[in-house]
């Protein structure tokens, strides 16, 4: 049998916004096993003229200098065509803080969070992030918005970190020489707006208590080289290169990449929970068994010139 890895993680996000209550989220999560993972969070707003607050709560820290507002690089229009997935008119930087976008028949703004400025604060188990919407009241033309930025997921690094156990040295060592197959599940949940997942300096806030979100959507890339379990996702597509090679994190590689998605809305869950729940399994050789089994040919080939010399010198005497 091959030597089982498995690692896990649950994490609860919040989203509120004082005014608004059909909000929907869109995650899009860049795993990279191999190095720095990336989530590109965006929310769209309808009702946002009336809307005074835009909060967010992340599960884990992150710096202000780690945000990225990716909304800027919309004036590409393969960029803007990728993400909306459907062809777009747009017009950049119409005023200091927002972009305005013609798609599927609507207009929207887009608000570049990096012109208009946004807070944020360290919480006993995450990050809170706060954009002023009365400030931005007077760039909008729209009712409906877009916020949308990228920031390091660093629960996933932390579910794809290679572990080692060093206080099994005798069972590791049995490992390398029976199970040279190592089979890797990595899994992680997705909670928005679930009170129990969330720290006490979140579910004392009113506000929060009251937000019904719409609708919530996950997509997830990932290299094909490990398979991810589809069978509830509503639609899989290849990630087109052309459209985002200039719009990927970095360090990911678009070669052999697949999307994910999953959707889930109000109207089939009553209670306004939105739970994602996925794993992804890779099976591979082990290096170590691999070197070991190397080590063990050449010691046992050394060994055996050395017992055929020695029973060639008694053969000769």
């Amino acid at each position: 049998m091959p030597n089982k890895q498995r690692k896990f993680a649950d994490d609860g996000w919040a989203v509120w916004i004082d005014g608004d209550d059909v909000s929907t989220i869109y995650i899009n999560d860049w795993l990279n096993p191999k190095g720095k993972s990336y989530v590109d969070f965006a929310i769209r707003i309808r009702g946002v003229m009336a809307s005074k607050l835009l909060s967010v709560y992340v599960p884990f820290e992150v710096k202000k200098e780690e945000i990225e507002d990716v909304s800027l690089l919309f004036n590409d229009t393969n960029i803007l065509q990728a993400t909306f997935s459907s062809s777009c008119i747009i017009e950049y930087k119409k005023n200091e803080c927002t972009s305005e976008i013609a798609y599927n028949g609507k207009v929207v703004d887009i608000v570049h969070i990096g012109e208009l400025g946004y807070e944020t604060s360290v919480l006993s188990e995450g990050t809170l992030i706060k954009i002023d919407l009365e400030k931005l009241r007077p760039y909008l033309d729209n009712d409906e918005a877009y916020f949308i930025w990228r920031m390091p997921h660093k629960s996933l690094d932390e579910v794809f970190a290679p572990r080692k156990d060093m206080n099994r040295a005798m069972e590791r060592l049995k490992d390398l020489i029976t199970t040279p197959i190592v089979a890797e599940k990595f899994g992680y949940s997705i909670r928005i707006n679930e009170a129990r997942l969330l720290p006490e300096e979140i579910t004392k806030i009113g506000a929060f208590h009251r937000q019904k979100l719409k609708k919530a959507v996950v997509t997830l890339s990932v290299n094909e080289s490990y398979e991810l379990n589809d069978a509830s996702a509503y639609r899989i597509r290849r990630l087109e290169e052309n459209l985002y090679k200039d719009f990927l994190p970095k360090g990911y590689k678009s070669e052999d990449v697949i999307t994910y998605q999953w959707q889930q809305n109000r109207e089939t869950n009553l209670k306004g929970n939105f739970n994602f729940y996925y794993n992804v399994n890779k099976n591979s050789v082990s290096r170590g068994s691999m070197f070991l089994y190397l080590v063990l040919l050449t010691v046992i080939g050394v060994i055996g010139n050395l017992i055929a010399d020695v029973i060639s010198k008694f053969i000769g005497l």
